[in-house]
């Protein structure tokens, strides 16, 4: 149904016809006695989440609350597991038993060391502390594939590295959904939506995958499942839902978009979420997105519709009015609120955290080798090309790895570069903020011809993704030519050589890209695969050969006009 995004008050004259026909009949109700009842439902949402348990530094733990009078921002610090926790705790404290938590998605994956050397248990157990009620999977949620997201609901010790803090891990308290991910005879990984009864009434929540999820998982983790367009599967359940007596939907799905205003804006919104929310049932109130790490409050077609940023920084606090007697929302609001630093965090949360950073510490805090000065991450100002430092240094550390598979060039996609490292001594927590998922490399032979359609995939699709390639490789692309012609083919080049189109190359990349992740599906017809090291190891060895590191030069890919 769709709401009224304002409430609706009664007008002089119905106030007054409510009272004469009350004094008629000989009541001394008042007005409250002759409206429907009502049932307020409290809905709080994050989205991700990434296993930021310590409060993230950097940009990543701060957000802009306004402009100071010359024009710059004002920010406030926020974000922390025990800080979101309490939040969370005085949110609920307002509406005790009419208050549902909720995440859109990649709640763990991609995390820091401290949640991830444990393969983020300490991330579950956390929001079991802090008391969510249902996750709905995002694509990071399948970065160690579908068994181990399994044990993440279920619980049980990992089938390699066992209980590592020594303590069986019961698994998520909890519900995990996903209503779009099916099996083969078209069973769902998880349920596709949870029903909630409040004073009465029931209200629905369907969680989902963004649809392109195997576009950018490692395919050996979920093969097996599809993933269905998102306003499709959530219309084919409205029906289901009605015959249940449910009127009150909620979406809770893994994606997004994007806005220009404040955090509890919504200027100028677009992105994937819009064509998805103007395509759903008219039944469908409300959704809470994710993926885009974007914030937003925002109303389109009708519904509610919104995303808390990313680590932890915000939760959306949604409240709706439901109708008693037909189930339906009658009105609804929402704001997003920043989770600051300035209360006491919940000492429950804050001790697991405690724990889990002295198990990681000797290994985090290991020092691996030195930089002469920052490497940085792909910046248009600083590196038009799309080429990085960082992106150089990671490619060279891959390559050296890999020269006993035969490799002469590597590539790394900028996705799987997640932080930069400063100067100075770099430890293994560095390095591994910078790549955390654990990906193995593989060396494959590719032809030239290969190679260059290879390249021209780097703007195909809605995200421009620029390889990082190792040293001796090198090309030129044109920004002005039609996507396809990008690149001219006599331009690539291979220690100071043409790339032969016919000629064979050994070439490597993560585990994730070897399986056509990112949309580089030529990575799919390579032969002659073997498996290497892990991408941290290498970049660990790297480090330690070539300590005090300068960051490379950035001479590789030459961009013109």
């Amino acid at each position: 149904m769709r709401f009224s995004p304002t409430p609706r008050r009664l007008t002089p004259l119905l106030l007054t016809t409510s009272l004469l026909l009350s004094c008629a009949h000989g009541s001394s109700s008042t007005l409250a006695d002759t409206r429907p009842r009502t049932v307020s439902l409290q809905v709080l949402a994050i989205n991700d989440f990434h296993g930021h348990l310590a409060p993230p530094e950097g940009g990543s733990g701060e957000l802009r609350t306004g402009s100071n009078p010359d024009g710059s921002p004002v920010r406030v610090k926020a974000g922390g597991a025990s800080y979101l926790a309490r939040h969370l705790a005085q949110l609920r404290a307002l509406a005790p038993k009419n208050t549902l938590v909720v995440s859109a998605g990649d709640l763990i994956g991609a995390s820091p060391l401290v949640s991830a050397l444990f393969h983020d248990e300490p991330t579950i157990e956390a929001m079991n502390l802090a008391g969510l009620d249902i996750n709905a999977v995002g694509n990071h949620e399948f970065d160690e594939g579908t068994t181990e997201l399994r044990r993440m609901q279920n619980g049980g010790c990992h089938p390699v590295d066992g209980c590592q803090d020594g303590t069986p891990f019961e698994g998520a308290k909890f519900q995990f959904l996903s209503a779009n991910v099916v099996d083969g005879q078209g069973a769902t990984l998880f349920p596709p939506y949870a029903v909630r009864e409040f004073e009465g009434v029931k209200v629905a929540v369907i969680g989902m995958t963004l649809e392109g999820t195997p576009e950018i998982v490692d395919a050996a983790g979920i093969r097996g499942f599809q993933f269905r367009d998102e306003a499709d599967t959530v219309n084919a359940l409205v029906p289901e839902l009605r015959k249940q007596g449910v009127r009150t939907i909620l979406v809770v799905l893994h994606e997004g978009g994007i806005q220009k205003g404040g955090y509890d804006g919504c200027e100028g919104i677009s992105g994937p979420i819009v064509d998805i929310v103007q395509r759903l049932d008219a039944e469908v109130d409300a959704v809470i997105s994710g993926h885009t790490h974007q914030a937003y409050n925002c109303v389109i077609a009708g519904k509610r519709v919104t995303s808390a940023a990313s680590y932890g920084r915000l939760i959306t606090a949604m409240n709706l009015v439901l109708d008693a007697a037909t189930g339906d929302v009658v009105e609804s609001t929402a704001r997003n609120i920043p989770v600051t630093r300035d209360v006491e965090g919940v000492p429950e949360v804050q001790t697991l955290i405690e724990r889990y950073d002295g198990l990681s510490a000797p290994r985090r805090n290991r020092v691996l080798g030195r930089l002469t000065a920052p490497l940085q991450q792909t910046n248009s100002q600083r590196w038009p090309s799309g080429e990085s430092a960082l992106g150089n240094a990671i490619s060279d550390s891959q390559l050296a790895a890999t020269r006993d598979a035969g490799a002469q060039v590597a590539f790394i996609n900028p996705g799987g570069v997640r932080a930069e490292i400063d100067a100075g001594d770099v430890t293994y927590g560095e390095v591994f903020s910078v790549q955390p998922f654990g990906n193995g490399l593989v060396t494959m032979t590719l032809t030239g011809a290969q190679l260059h359609t290879l390249l021209e995939q780097q703007w195909e699709g809605s995200l421009v993704r620029i390889l990082q390639p190792s040293q001796g490789f090198s090309y030129t692309w044109k920004a002005s030519a039609p996507v396809g012609q990008k690149v001219d083919p006599a331009s690539i080049r291979l220690n100071g050589e043409p790339v032969n189109p016919v000629g064979r190359y050994r070439v490597t990349v993560n585990s994730f890209l070897s399986n056509g992740g990112d949309g580089f599906r030529v990575f799919t017809e390579g032969t002659e695969r073997r498996g290497g090291p892990v991408d941290v190891d290498a970049m660990e060895a790297w480090l330690k050969d070539h300590s005090p590191l300068p960051p490379p030069e950035t001479n590789r890919i030459r961009r013109v006009e």
